[in-house]
Formats: C-alpha cells, sequence, structure tokens
C-alpha cells in the first residue's frame, strides 16, 4: 500500500515544488550562479540534499555513516569551473536517491514502520521509524527546493520547463 502523500511531498505535490522539476532543465552555468548575500549555488544545494538523502539512505540499511560536527560539512565547496557533465552526475544521484526514498513511500506498513536506532546526531541518538525518517528528508528537501526556485525566479529561470507555481 504504502503512503500516498509520503510519495507526492518526496516528489512535490500542491504546496511542494517538484525537486526533479526544479533542477532538470538548466544548465551547469546557471547552477554554478552565486547571488549576493546568498552562501549557496543551485549546485551546492543539490549536493547538500544528496548528501542527507545518502545518510538517511544509509541509516535505514544499518549503516553508520558519519555525521557531521558543523553542519557547514554537508555542504560542498563552490565547484568550479563549470563542468556540464559533472552537473548532470549530481542530477542523475539527486533523482536516484530521490526514487529510492520513493520506494519506501511506497513500502507496506511493515517496512514502513520498522524502527531505526541511532537515528539522529551522534550527541542526541534517538529511535525512529523508516516512514519518519523518509518523512524528514522529504520536508528537508522541499525547504531547499523552495531555495532553488527562488534563485532560480531571481535569475529570471522560473518557472521550469514543466511547469510550476509563479505566484
Amino acid at each position: 500500500m504504502g503512503d500516498t502523500t509520503l510519495r507526492e511531498l518526496v516528489y512535490g505535490k500542491g504546496a511542494h515544488v517538484n525537486p526533479v522539476a526544479c533542477v532538470e532543465d538548466i544548465s551547469s552555468e546557471m547552477a554554478l550562479r552565486t547571488v549576493a548575500g546568498y552562501p549557496h549555488c543551485i549546485w551546492q544545494i543539490v549536493e547538500h540534499m544528496n548528501y542527507w538523502m545518502d545518510y538517511e539512505l544509509a541509516k535505514i540499511a544499518g549503516g553508520n555513516p558519519y555525521y557531521p560536527n558543523q553542519a557547514i560539512e554537508s555542504w560542498p565547496a563552490h565547484p568550479n569551473p563549470a563542468d556540464e557533465q559533472a552537473w548532470l552526475a549530481t542530477r542523475r544521484r539527486f533523482t536516484d536517491l530521490l526514487a529510492r526514498l520513493a520506494q519506501f513511500a511506497e513500502s507496506d506498513a511493515g517496512v514502513l514502520e520498522r524502527k531505526i536506532q541511532n537515528a539522529g546526531s551522534p550527541q542526541a541518538p534517538r529511535e525512529s521509524t523508516v516512514h519518519t525518517m523518509v518523512w524528514q528528508i522529504s520536508v528537508h528537501n522541499s525547504y531547499h527546493a523552495g531555495q532553488i526556485a527562488l534563485l532560480r525566479r531571481q535569475a529570471g529561470a522560473w518557472p521550469p520547463e514543466r511547469g510550476g507555481d509563479t505566484w
């Protein structure tokens, strides 16, 4: 059965923009643009989302991935120079990670309610469920997809080819 709302959140619906649509039609040049007063470009935002999706999926799989001591550790340095193939690889990894999250969202209750130990930071470990972890990372992605939408709008590149709210 799965959780239809959670799957819709992974891929954006309603108030949540589709994260794939946010990035699939922009060039590496656009992905590298910076805005005065904002510390990250779109490429960095996508890599940051990839970092945390990788982290959560590794936790769900029973792994013990490195948890950064400071938030900045989950943000990559600004990529330079622009490399279209590297940007394509970043986007491909992004869509692959989202697909893996969507698979969990489509799982039965037994999988979704499976307990995950030591979720969260090592300083404040807690028990969670697969469902909660996929929900949390999806909301994290929605937050950052909103940043991407804003950066695109500021650059005159909104809405994406697949469409998106313009108000």
